[in-house]
């Protein structure tokens, strides 16, 4: 928890030259994870909302640079198996009964290999009002935020562990 509180904070102080230079970083470490939020306007996401997944992503990046761990490259075909996780996820929970579907919800969280990583994307989203899915563009915005958490849960997974 303290790595993405730390990283929350150090991101949160860079002016836009700072970001923009961790935006480069990304993009040399981590080319996949990044074009997966920059493509967003093309589904039409606003420019105003783009703000939001690219603050998660550069959050989500100062903390695997905290961390010290090494991360392997996101690929595009890890980043489509996480979206067939993650749909799959979704379409299971969708026909639950509230309770059910709620503790569903609240097990994934707690088990899942970034949860405080999760726990900043669902909270940060939840301040901009991106959590209730009103359009197609939320939809592919919130579907490129959790994969993009769950990419870096994967990569992040010891040997064996995925």
């Amino acid at each position: 928890m303290e790595v993405v509180a730390r990283a929350a904070i150090d991101v949160g102080a860079l002016d836009q030259d700072g970001k923009v230079r961790l935006a480069d970083e990304i993009f040399v470490a981590q080319p996949n994870l990044l074009g997966s939020i920059i493509v967003l306007p093309r589904m039409g996401v606003s420019m105003q909302e783009l703000e939001v997944p690219l603050h998660i992503l550069l959050v989500a990046f100062q903390a695997m640079k905290r961390s010290r761990h090494h991360w392997d490259t996101v690929t595009e075909d890890m980043q489509e198996a996480c979206m067939q996780r993650l749909t799959a996820r979704l379409r299971f929970s969708e026909g639950l009964p509230a309770e059910l579907a709620a503790k569903v919800a609240t097990q994934f969280c707690d088990e899942h290999a970034e949860r405080f990583l999760l726990a900043f994307a669902y909270g940060y989203l939840g301040e901009h009002d991106l959590l209730k899915v009103r359009t197609d563009p939320e939809k592919y915005l919130l579907l490129a935020v959790f994969n993009l958490v769950d990419c870096i849960a994967y990569v992040g997974a010891p040997p064996g562990g995925s």
